[in-house]
């Protein structure tokens, strides 16, 4: 079932920066989290820059603090992790939270706008539906990147 919803251009544009990241761009300026809402079409609600995210201790600690407990989002997240080896990856994710705990009519917003976001956000490489905050433990998370994940943003994972 599909709502009909559309995606605003500045979505469609910050997606397109966030893919393409060039060494010689300035790091501290570089997309890692973009929250999205559907408002009369999907909109871009909050961008994090490195920036911005340089006081926090833990990028992936600090994500699940913006996802409340009544409010379906999309989110993009510019996800930085380590595999075997010691070799760093930096792979976009594009979530959909919609928390049991929000209204019924916003999560069937949300699903069935999915496909329309999904259409302009071609080149993700990982899709996550998230319904419930335990689902954003960091190990549960690490095992849906389909790597053997160590480190998540800097951070050992148990898994």
């Amino acid at each position: 079932m599909a709502s009909g919803v559309k995606v605003a251009d500045e979505v469609k544009q910050i997606f397109e920066e966030m893919k393409v990241v060039k060494t010689d761009d300035d790091q501290k300026e570089r997309i890692r989290i973009v929250l999205l809402h559907i408002d009369t079409e999907i909109k871009v609600k909050k961008i994090y820059r490195q920036i911005d995210l340089e006081n926090q201790d833990d990028v992936f600690k600090f994500l699940k603090t913006l996802l409340l407990c009544d409010q379906c989002r999309y989110v993009l997240y510019d996800c930085h992790f380590e595999i075997k080896e010691n070799i760093q990856k930096e792979e976009l994710v594009f979530m959909m939270w919609a928390p049991d705990s929000a209204k019924m009519k916003g999560r069937m917003q949300y699903a069935s706008s999915k496909g329309a976001i999904q259409r302009v956000i071609q080149g993700v490489k990982h899709n996550i539906e998230v319904n419930d905050i335990d689902d954003m433990d960091k190990d549960c998370f690490a095992d849906r990147l389909k790597h053997k994940v160590l480190k998540l943003e800097g951070h050992c994972v148990t898994g």
